[in-house]
């Protein structure tokens, strides 16, 4: 079995390594990538591992950035310490998740897995499709969350997601702003609200905005294939999909 890893830890590559030596001794790792640009250039170039290995968070952002990037057809196992992005996981490629430290029978038992979904498929075509592996899981369709508390002071109150405009990080913090341009701290990175919330109601257009689709205001097209968009309630009128984000977003927009 040819293998990708694609983690930017050095001591949990080499510690996976030897872990899959120990489950399955013929695996082939093909290469060890530690970053979502490095990831996206080496699947471009067309070649096809059995499966990838994926930590969710890379040292130049969130792995799932490349799904938004590169077409990626092979069944992902992804590795993580943190566990509130199972449900964001199993929305692409992922047939299991793995919690670090990796157990090495927890290891097994997700190749086992693998083994026994090519299995069931086993046939003329020994590829086994994403299509069919997340049938085969019948992946319920995950509950997201629709409100956030948030404490002004010493009240407590709770905020409906239609109600949110948009949330933007600022350096460490995080803001929610509502369609009314009220902005409140929240103790959720950008990262975990992507895993949180309706990716049918708000998308990612920037690593610093997070926008709700009732906040898009106007798109217009802007220099170096990139798009320009102006939010409600917002006063930044430099907020910019980069290229590789644009064929995502502009098929999001049209859900």
């Amino acid at each position: 079995m040819k293998v990708l890893i694609i983690e930017d830890e050095p001591l949990a590559q080499q510690e996976l390594k030897r872990l899959l030596q120990r489950c399955q001794p013929q695996t082939e790792v093909l290469d060890c990538l530690d970053s979502v640009e490095d990831s996206v250039a080496w699947l471009q170039q067309g070649i096809q591992p059995d499966l990838i290995f994926m930590d969710i968070r890379l040292s130049d952002g969130s792995s799932f950035e490349i799904f938004d990037q590169v077409a990626v057809s092979a069944p992902v196992i992804f590795t993580t310490a943190y566990n509130e992005y199972a449900l964001q996981a199993f929305k692409v490629n992922s047939i299991e998740y793995l919690l670090k430290p990796i157990e090495e029978k927890a290891l097994q038992a997700a190749l086992e897995k693998l083994s026994s979904l090519k299995k069931h498929f086993a046939g003329a075509n020994t590829q086994v499709s994403i299509q069919q592996l997340k049938q085969l899981l019948k992946i319920e369709k995950p509950e997201y969350k629709d409100r956030f508390v948030i404490t002004v002071g010493d009240r407590i109150r709770h905020i409906a997601s239609d109600q949110i405009a948009y949330f933007f990080a600022d350096d460490n913090t995080v803001f929610l702003v509502t369609l009314d341009r009220k902005k409140y701290v929240i103790n959720f990175t950008l990262d975990e609200l992507e895993a949180l919330i309706d990716p049918k109601e708000f998308y990612r257009v920037s690593r610093k905005y997070m926008a709700h689709i009732q906040a898009i205001v106007e798109v217009n097209r802007y220099f170096n294939s990139r798009l320009k968009v102006t939010l409600t309630a917002c006063d930044d009128d430099e907020i910019l999909v980069s290229r590789a984000r644009v064929p995502g977003f502009l098929e999001w927009m049209g859900e």
